[in-house]
């Protein structure tokens, strides 16, 4: 297949538009048929409901070409089950999640010659999104709703290779609990932008947010998930019923045990514990892993890794077994691996 002429190794990390994305409206009930369109404008009233009170969710996941000229996609059916819960609790109607990963294949193959090569580090972006569309005034969920796929080529994250992240414990509350920091809308995102503009104008590169009851217990960054490792070279990861199900940390917890022969579990951390850990990593679709090297807890700084700046020996195994399987370069687990092309 012919490609688009793009400057594959060196496309940044940011939006490319795409000759075609997926819509689909509900209204009276129902979701229409939806399809593929080349208009990439949403068009919304000064009172719909996604601008005056935020009642949207997204998701987030990619697609790879693999050395053999298949186009694949990494776990798109739990992509479908998170969105489908992040809308039941902001009081939105379900995309059926079969429909969800159709949406899905159908944009990336309209879109396929965007797909980077194989061997270039660069990928095609997903973005499935869901919104309220119709004019709100009261405090009421909205009565429409357009859901949306959109796709964009990017560059590898670690552009340049890999760089230990400084991280700091944040001082702010990313989700109270019993509140919205399990599921994936807008709204969280919104609020950690102060806190992360304020980290790098003060040199770091992402907050640690801890639990806002009792601010004794690691539980994730602005944009991703924590993974940390111990002295005997196991895997522990934060558990929290305010901690976003990261798919990419799920995937490398099975990984770790099943692959690599890694004891992995999820449990509290306490903040006072962090020190005595070797390694960290955070864990999202965009990079599958960035190495922590260090965290500042009010001026005591945490050093992994033994400050040397690479990645630690499990991460670099995580990282790279999984990835592996992203590209189709190793088996599988059953299901993990949707062909698209």
């Amino acid at each position: 297949m012919q490609k688009k002429d793009l400057d594959w190794k060196n496309i940044g990390f940011g939006y490319t538009q795409t000759d075609y994305r997926y819509v689909s409206n509900y209204k009276n009930g129902a979701w229409d048929e939806g399809g593929l369109s080349t208009d990439a404008n949403i068009v919304l009233g000064e009172c719909a409901c996604v601008l005056q009170y935020a009642q949207t969710c997204f998701e987030g996941l990619k697609a790879y070409s693999t050395a053999d000229g298949k186009i694949v996609c990494f776990r798109p059916d739990l992509n479908a089950t998170r969105m489908a819960d992040s809308c039941r609790r902001m009081k939105m109607p379900v995309f059926p999640e079969e429909k969800f990963v159709e949406a899905v294949v159908e944009t990336v193959k309209a879109n396929a010659q965007f797909v980077p090569p194989y061997g270039t580090g660069a990928s095609l972006y997903i973005r499935p999104y869901m919104f309220g569309a119709d004019a709100i005034l009261g405090v009421k969920p909205a009565n429409e709703f357009q859901f949306r796929v959109f796709c964009s080529p990017v560059g590898p994250y670690f552009k340049g290779g890999v760089k230990p992240l400084h991280l700091r414990i944040s001082d702010y509350d990313r989700a109270a609990p019993r509140g919205t920091g399990h599921i994936k809308a807008g709204l969280n995102y919104a609020m950690s932008l102060y806190a992360i503009v304020d980290a790098h104008e003060k040199g770091y590169d992402e907050n640690v947010y801890l639990d806002s009851a009792t601010r004794t217990h690691i539980e994730e960054t602005g944009g991703a998930n924590i993974i940390f490792v111990t002295k005997e070279g196991n895997i522990v990861t934060p558990k929290s019923d305010t901690i976003l199900p990261s798919i990419t940390r799920r995937s490398l917890l099975q990984v770790a045990t099943d692959y690599l022969g890694i004891k992995a579990e999820e449990r509290e951390i306490s903040i006072d514990e962090i020190s005595s850990f070797t390694e960290c990593g955070l864990c999202g679709t965009a990079a599958v892993i960035s190495p922590v090297g260090t965290i500042d807890d009010h001026g005591k700084i945490i050093t992994f890794n033994e400050g040397k700046n690479e990645m630690g020996p499990v991460i670099k195994r995580l990282y790279e077994t999984l990835r592996a399987i992203q590209m189709c370069e190793i088996p599988a687990p059953k299901g993990w691996i949707k062909e698209i092309l």
